[in-house]
């Protein structure tokens, strides 16, 4: 049977030099789902992008129904058959399930109401899920909106699905309903690419699977044949020897409960959660994309107004929920997105580092004092070797790696008792990566409580004392990190 897709070794070297694929081939049979899975890093989104003609590849190519590919950009792969549904797909919240679903239809300019109407009902028996047509997709579940996607893209006919990270943002029930329409879909002849962090789903819902890793196949074959420790292996591979030579030792045995999380949740991202975090110990939180991890930070910060639990800082119930009153109470948060939530990028370096501290740093809390900003600036630059020519420097002037130490430097020379870290080496350099884990160990021996979010396990297993494992909004599981190892963390946070 002649595949529907080839890849045929695909190589993408971007203009920094990196080298995000090297000589990825694949085939996808028809009416197949076929699972695509692999570490952050390992090259799925540059593949997706070029399958889906969002980029070119550097060099090999793609075969369609046994043809060279002629696409190249998304609307050309739509028009040959394949349609991908992104994790975020941009549909449009003001406007209805009907209206959304036909999105961009051009034989749709012409209004035929009732032929929608007839058409759309066929698409929702088609899958197994009833929408109202006339309901306003912002007001649906996140799931019915991933349903909506879904059969936006069915309404194309395509032969080709490209799921990408579909359920991340479902509850258990959204996802089996997920789950039984792709398998209806299937037995009608539809094919789908599925891509996963969640290894359960791989091995439950795919016919075959390809695993890569560092930008290269490491595993290419039928699902039946594959077991969960060959998975988990291809996925860590040597990073495993790596980390265990690299493992802390603690600095001491940690002191009083800084962070007590009781019973925190919000609706449709997490929760019920409880845990503590001591002075003196950094408690990795170890979880897949749609975990509920970033969710969680910041609810623990106040920024979640529609969460309910309670929160301790040094055995005292943060009260009237806002990042506000947790700044004062002694939290400080390092987020993931520092370019839109950690810095201003077009303010010079010491404006950034002191906008915390305006009030104790301006006359009579009033008046800013510059002298007092840039040399409390200067002070961090030194403290956490910032590579840059002046304080005058705009952040956005930096490097990554630099650009995430004026985040952490906002935060050292205040109050800050308990520091929530976002993936706070993300995007970094190795050196920096160094530098910023030496930050974290830095914190908890000057008696801190640390927080760390990190989709790396290994960055988890070489910075933490403790790793908490969070899946689907639930903590399944409590390490020492020093008694665990990346194949044992995959396997819990992918619910194997």
């Amino acid at each position: 049977m002649t595949p529907l897709l080839t890849v045929e070794g695909v190589h993408k070297i971007y203009p920094s030099g990196t080298h995000a694929l090297r000589g990825v081939s694949l085939a996808v049979r028809p009416g197949t789902v076929h699972g695509l899975i692999g570490a952050n890093g390992a090259g799925k989104s540059t593949l997706i992008k070029i399958i889906s003609g969002v980029e070119p590849p550097s060099s090999g190519g793609l075969s369609w129904k046994g043809e060279p590919a002629a696409w190249t950009d998304p609307l050309g792969a739509l028009a040959a058959g394949l349609a991908a549904v992104h994790q975020h797909t941009p549909l449009v919240g003001s406007m209805s399930v009907l209206d959304n679903v036909f999105l961009g239809r051009r034989e749709t300019i012409k209004w035929d109401a009732p032929a929608r109407r007839r058409e759309l009902q066929a698409l929702c028996e088609r899958i197994g899920y009833d929408l109202e047509p006339d309901q306003p997709v912002g007001d649906l579940s996140v799931g019915a909106r991933q349903m909506v996607a879904i059969l936006q893209s069915l309404a194309r006919d395509p032969s080709l699905v490209l799921l990408d990270e579909p359920t991340a943002a479902l509850s258990p029930p959204e996802r089996d309903i997920l789950f039984r329409s792709v398998r209806r879909l299937r037995e009608l002849g539809v094919t789908f690419i599925y891509v996963s962090h969640f290894l359960d789903e791989i091995l439950d819902l795919t016919d075959h699977l390809t695993v890569l890793r560092d930008g290269q196949v490491v595993v290419d074959e039928e699902t039946r044949v594959t077991t969960e420790q060959q998975l988990v292996s291809a996925i860590v591979g040597d990073r495993l020897a790596r980390v265990e030579e690299n493992a802390p030792t603690s600095d001491g045995p940690p002191g009083e409960p800084l962070l007590t999380v009781q019973n925190l949740s919000s609706p449709g991202k997490f929760g019920p959660v409880s845990f503590t975090v001591r002075a003196g110990e950094v408690v990795g939180l170890a979880g897949l994309l749609g975990s509920g991890r970033t969710e969680l930070l910041e609810a623990v910060f106040g920024a979640d107004p529609v969460a309910s639990g309670t929160v301790l800082i040094g055995g005292r119930t943060l009260r009237g929920r806002s990042p506000r009153r947790a700044v004062r109470a002694g939290l400080a948060l390092v987020p993931e997105d520092r370019s839109r939530q950690g810095l201003l990028r077009d303010w010079e370096i010491w404006r950034n580092i002191s906008l915390p501290y305006l009030r104790s740093l301006s006359w009579r809390s009033l008046v800013p004092n510059r002298e007092r900003e840039r040399r409390l600036a200067v002070k961090a630059v030194t403290d956490l070797r910032i590579v840059a020519g002046t304080t005058e420097m705009s952040v956005g002037e930096l490097s990554g790696g630099n650009a995430q130490k004026v985040v952490f430097a906002k935060w050292l020379y205040g109050p800050a008792t308990v520091f929530l870290l976002d993936e706070p080496s993300a995007g970094v350099d190795i050196g920096a990566k160094a530098d910023i884990v030496g930050l974290i160990r830095s914190l908890a021996a000057a008696g801190k409580a640390v927080l760390m979010v990190s989709s790396e396990f290994e960055e988890l297993r070489g910075a933490c004392d403790r790793i908490v494992v969070i899946r689907r909004g639930q903590i399944v599981a409590q390490r020492l990190a020093a008694a665990t190892d990346l194949h044992e963390l995959t396997a819990l946070a992918s619910g194997l």
